[in-house]
């Protein structure tokens, strides 16, 4: 994240793939698009938890438990409202700035069903 970030609680694209990327990535990437769009397309090694199901009360995915998030949505609203929801129950959690729509447009890849290509819905 630049030095000169207003906001600590977002990140860039760029962060996150750094952040959640790989096998030794510090983060995870959690996806809180609700389900059409998570099967159109995702962010490879995204977990899946939707707004609405947080928001319901619903635990996080076991593997995303006990981690750093760094959560997306298409364009960043969603996530920005998980990533606050989730602070709030003490989890360490920044959202991406632009969503899977930025994403995407980094050229960074986006998956669906069967590791097919994807699209962000």
């Amino acid at each position: 994240m630049s030095p000169f970030s207003r906001d600590k609680n977002r990140v860039t694209v760029e962060e996150a793939h750094r952040r959640t990327q790989g096998a030794h990535a510090p983060a995870v990437l959690l996806d809180v698009r609700e389900r059409d769009e998570w099967g159109a397309g995702r962010a490879p090694g995204a977990l899946h938890a939707p707004l609405s199901a947080l928001a319901a009360g619903a635990a996080l995915p076991q593997a995303a438990q006990q981690r750093p998030l760094v959560v997306i949505c298409r364009s960043g609203n969603r996530s920005q409202q998980a990533a606050g929801l989730l602070r709030t129950r003490g989890v360490d959690a920044v959202d991406v700035k632009g969503g899977m729509q930025q994403w995407a447009g980094a050229g960074y890849p986006v998956v669906g069903a069967g590791g097919s290509e994807g699209s962000v819905a």
